[in-house]
């Protein structure tokens, strides 16, 4: 077995391979950028090394320091993680050929698995059932559109030596396929070096289904069973589970034998996973190997209670297969979502920043948080912005969710816009909970993005009666504080507020304005907490709550329940579930006053163009002084190696351009005018 082990790679995945190999008693190397200097897997490796500069190309991507840096501290292996350099054959082979151990597969089997079209080639031949489609090099849009045409639409173009969602457009006709063949060629180059692309047809809202193998260099192949990936966007996997909620027996053993038989066709080692995609009929078609660790590994770990890391490493080090495929057991069931810096609103576009507050979940048996970052980092531009996933385990699916959505409840990040409140709708969301989900789940259900829900009938008297506990234990610890009286500081709840002296009492009478609306209650202490009355009826609140705290941990009714607290100027934003209100409790006769205050008109930003997103300008497709009608391409921003072509929303005329290639955004600034 090995002693030191290298990661060739940052952030959450890096501390996971760090985590096993410290269990397994094998010292780590963590290779660092400058921008990751004091960065979390920095911390936690027993030695680092510095390998250049931000951005990839400069560092995570620089093979040869990478090998150097193995070499220099004595480690005997590299572990790549996933992305960057994980499915790069040449590093693969360099590594090997450095007299170091690299902890994946061959360099053939990633060659081949990692072009798309030689993939598909040897899917066929090994009797795995593939999609309709062109399996060659597309040179030219012109030879994209004839070929389109004969497949017929939708069609899928793809980058050859493609993932993770980039270099991959859907066309419906011949001008979607001219301009996704060109974005598809430059995302390809810019992410892969590699700009050659494919089109197949695209099977309209399918699922996605993956099945993971092991394989050793002896020839021993199993599988692990599925996972469900169909939550995405942007091509990009959200929210995973294993098993899948919509396969049937016979339609499961006949994709884990496929995908056995494809791992043994190519010669595959180590941990890997087969993808297909299912039509709503159980036809499956595949899609792609990924010769690597999955970030949704986990989800098949918590169901097998096996490491693949683990798994992975003994394997490199030349151990056989320690069980074989009918010692594999499956228990229960697994979620996963992904915890992204990006806004949900925005159409979920990278965000960026730094990490002001950061508080995971409680963690046991049950409840699982792979995290890459610690409270005070800087979330950048140069690298993918996952920070963490959140894994819950449960006998059954619905206990799996109950137990996902109340650890987001309880995961609190501020600092930036992230998807946090997003996934919570999509663990309250019918169609979820019902299994029913396909590929286009988010678009169907969130078309215009996903920004916080207000509360509704039934949840909205939960909010207020958390706002009237918190209120009432703000004012007492402002009255605490300055004994004299007077208001607390939010809206005047003071003694004035209460019944006959109330504060003595314990019984309060206020309004919350929430949504719009004023809400009259009454709140009467009760047994460490309050019963608020609204409109005749009557919520029992109790729980822990301390002034300055972010987190209400109680019950509401007599069920457990975790809000967010975020103080504002005047009053209390609260989040659960999903769902978001900001709440201002007020004596009554100030809720009177305040009805007479007039409202404050919204700035007008219909004369500019201002980024939705932090970036860099790729390009500007207009010149100062040019007529653009609706839907005339302005300028393509690159986020996160993702082009963002942003269009002109109405006939308009460019007054003055502010920006130039190769500038820098932040979100909302202006990149343009119009007259």
């Amino acid at each position: 077995m090995f002693e030191k082990i290298l990661i060739a790679n940052r952030g959450e995945i890096a501390c996971r391979v760090i985590r096993t190999a410290r269990a397994m008693g094998i010292e780590t190397v963590a290779v660092y950028s400058e921008a990751d200097e004091t960065a979390l897997h920095v911390e936690m490796a027993d030695e680092a090394v510095a390998i250049g500069p931000p951005p990839a190309a400069e560092s995570y991507l620089g093979g040869e320091r990478i090998i150097k840096a193995a070499a220099d501290t004595g480690a005997q292996a590299i572990h790549p993680g996933y992305g960057f350099l994980s499915e790069n054959p040449v590093f693969a082979e360099a590594v090997e050929r450095a007299g170091l151990t690299f902890i994946g597969p061959g360099a053939k089997a990633i060659a081949a698995m990692g072009d798309k079209i030689e993939s598909k080639k040897i899917a066929q031949g090994a009797g795995v059932s593939t999609i309709p489609g062109f399996l060659g090099t597309v040179p030219t849009a012109d030879e994209a559109v004839e070929i389109a045409r004969g497949i017929g639409y939708p069609v899928m173009i793809k980058a050859a030596a493609g993932g993770g969602g980039k270099g991959m457009r859907i066309a419906h006709g011949g001008d979607e396929v001219r301009s996704g063949f060109e974005r598809a060629v430059s995302e390809a180059k810019s992410s892969f070096g590699d700009g050659r692309v494919f089109i197949e047809k695209f099977i309209e809202r399918p699922r996605h289904i993956e099945i993971q193998v092991l394989a050793d260099s002896r020839g021993n192949v199993i599988h692990l069973g599925e996972r469900e990936c169909s939550i995405q966007r942007r091509h990009q996997k959200v929210i995973e589970e294993a098993p899948s909620p919509f396969l049937d027996s016979a339609t499961r053993t006949a994709m884990c034998e496929q995908a056995v038989a494809l791992a043994r066709a190519v010669g595959y080692r180590s941990a890997g996973t087969v993808e297909f995609i299912v039509d709503s009929g159980h036809n499956f078609f595949f899609l792609e190997m990924n010769a690597r660790l999955q970030v949704e590994h986990a989800v098949t770990e918590m169901i097998t209670g096996l490491d693949l890391v683990e798994q992975m490493i003994r394997i490199a080090a030349g151990e056989p297969l320690s069980l074989k495929q009918e010692d594999v057991r499956f228990n229960g069931w697994a979620i996963e979502s992904r915890l992204y810096a990006e806004d949900p609103a925005r159409g979920f576009l990278p965000s960026a920043g730094r990490l002001v507050r950061y508080r995971e979940p409680p963690r046991d048996d049950h409840v699982r948080v792979d995290s890459g970052v610690t409270e005070g980092d800087e979330i950048g531009l140069f690298y993918d912005p996952l920070m963490a996933k959140l894994i819950t385990h449960g006998e059954t699916r619905g206990e799996a969710i109950r137990r996902h959505g109340a650890a987001l409840d309880s995961y609190y990040i501020r600092g930036f816009r992230h998807n946090a409140n997003f996934l919570a709708q999509v663990m309250a969301n019918e169609r979820f909970r019902a299994g029913e989900i396909d590929t286009d789940f988010i678009a169907t259900e969130w078309p215009d993005g996903a920004a916080p829900t207000a509360p509704g009938e039934d949840a909205r008297p939960h909010f207020v009666a958390v706002a009237g506990l918190i209120h009432s234990r703000q004012g007492r610890h402002g009255r605490t504080q300055a004994r004299g009286g007077g208001a607390s500081g939010q809206g005047g709840a003071g003694p004035g507020s209460s019944k006959e002296g109330g504060a003595a009492q314990g019984e309060f009478e206020w309004v919350a304005m929430i949504g719009g609306e004023q809400v009259p209650f009454t709140a009467v202490d009760n047994d460490g907490g309050f019963d608020v009355v609204q409109g005749g009826a009557t919520v029992a609140v109790r729980g822990a709550w301390t002034p300055g705290g972010h987190l209400f941990e109680g019950t509401i009714n007599g069920e457990p329940k975790i809000m967010q607290v975020d103080r504002l100027a005047e009053g209390y934003r609260l989040t659960m579930g999903g769902h978001q209100a900001d709440v201002v409790v007020r004596h009554p006769r100030a809720a009177e006053l305040a009805k007479l205050m007039p409202d404050k008109p919204e700035p007008d930003s219909s004369r500019f163009l201002q980024s939705p997103m932090p970036g860099l300008v790729l390009a500007i497709n207009v010149c100062e002084g040019e007529s653009v009608e609706a839907g005339h391409t302005l300028a393509v921003v690159d986020a996160m190696k993702m082009e963002n072509v942003l269009a002109a929303e109405r006939k308009a005329r460019i007054a003055k351009i502010l920006v130039a290639p190769g500038d820098s955004l932040t979100v909302d600034q202006v990149i343009m005018e119009f007259e």
